[in-house]
């Protein structure tokens, strides 16, 4: 995912930041990283390891406990915003995404990767229209993308397909032994499928999730 990014410094929001794997990407490729989640042991742990551990310099990787529909409170710029596998999680994303559109400088560019609306395992989901952590849709295709954003000011490159069935299987995999017998169970068998990681094609006939690179115009 990281190949769709610049290099080089700049300033960098990563929306909805998880564990921090993203976040430090991008600080390894230069850039200054703000990272939000609205999760605090998530943000703990990650600032505890990232900066506590792996030395990161604070100056350039903070982690912020905040809640992305909170962002028109935001007085920063960025250059650029990750924001993966997020939006599907929020009911009024459309809010979302104009304060995304705000606080772009001119010319920065939204990087967005959501499930793919159509693949047959989000089709079965049981959607949480509640908001209480799950996915409140099925995901996006193409064209939800250019409903969203568009309208909001962004020009959309063409998307790409994220994630082949070997990809997936190997997820599920380690997912289901993880959750019945823990981390240390699944451990041993994450160096057998990091090589369907690395040899995953991009744009499967049907991919797991569709990412697009949306820009500010300058």
């Amino acid at each position: 995912m990281r190949q769709f990014w610049r290099t080089g410094p700049r300033d960098v929001l990563d929306a909805g930041c998880g564990n921090g794997y993203f976040a430090w990407l991008a600080y390894l490729s230069g850039a200054r990283v703000v990272a939000m989640s609205f999760d605090k042991a998530q943000v703990e742990k990650a600032g505890k390891f990232l900066i506590g551990y792996r030395n990161a310099d604070p100056a350039r990787l903070r982690f912020e406990c905040r809640n992305l529909k909170d962002l028109a409170q935001e007085t920063r710029s960025f250059d650029e915003i990750i924001c993966y596998e997020v939006l599907e999680h929020i009911n009024d994303e459309r809010s979302v995404v104009r304060q995304f559109f705000r606080i772009l400088r001119p010319g920065g560019a939204l990087h967005l990767c959501c499930p793919y609306k159509l693949h047959p395992r989000h089709q079965r989901e049981v959607l949480d229209l509640h908001e209480t952590g799950g996915h409140v849709r099925q995901g996006y295709t193409a064209e939800d993308y250019a409903r969203l954003l568009e309208p909001e000011g962004f020009m959309l490159g063409d998307p790409v397909g994220i994630g082949t069935d070997s990809v997936c299987i190997a997820d599920a995999l380690l997912r289901t032994v993880r959750n019945l017998a823990g981390d240390v169970a699944a451990l041993p068998l994450l160096p057998l499928t990091l090589p369907f990681v690395w040899f995953a094609r991009l744009n499967p006939r049907v991919p797991f999730s569709l990412y697009v690179r949306a820009v500010k115009p300058a």
